[in-house]
This record gives C-alpha cells, sequence and structure tokens, in this order.
C-alpha cells in the first residue's frame, strides 16, 4: 500500500508544470488560439470553418 503513495507523488513531480513550459510545443497551434480560435480533432461544429492546422496537422483549427 505504501508503494501507491510513492507512484503518486513520483507522478505529482512528472506532471508538474515547470518554469517555461508554457512555451507552446506547435507554433501552428499558437497561431490558431492567438488569432481566437480553437483546435479540434474531427470536424469543426457546424457553424464554425476549418481556417488551418493544429498540432502539427494532426487536428483542425475552427474559426467562426
Amino acid at each position: 500500500m505504501r508503494i501507491l503513495y510513492l507512484l503518486f507523488a513520483v507522478l505529482l513531480l512528472l506532471f508538474q508544470a515547470a518554469p517555461g513550459s508554457a512555451d507552446p510545443l506547435f507554433a501552428d497551434t499558437a497561431e490558431c488560439r492567438s488569432q481566437g480560435n480553437f483546435c479540434r480533432a474531427g470536424m469543426c461544429p457546424p457553424t464554425f470553418a476549418a481556417s488551418g492546422s493544429c498540432h502539427g496537422g494532426l487536428l483542425k483549427c475552427c474559426s467562426k
């Protein structure tokens, strides 16, 4: 049972935000979100249109 507490503590440390980790990994994702759009897997909602890509081309950037 004690190993679960240790495992939980290690996982918390691994996923803790580090200084500077807010830098976007993908430039296309940062550009999409800076324009007020959002990224989505699959089709965009009916009132939105795909205006580009996100996450290196894996997702679509949906805009109004």
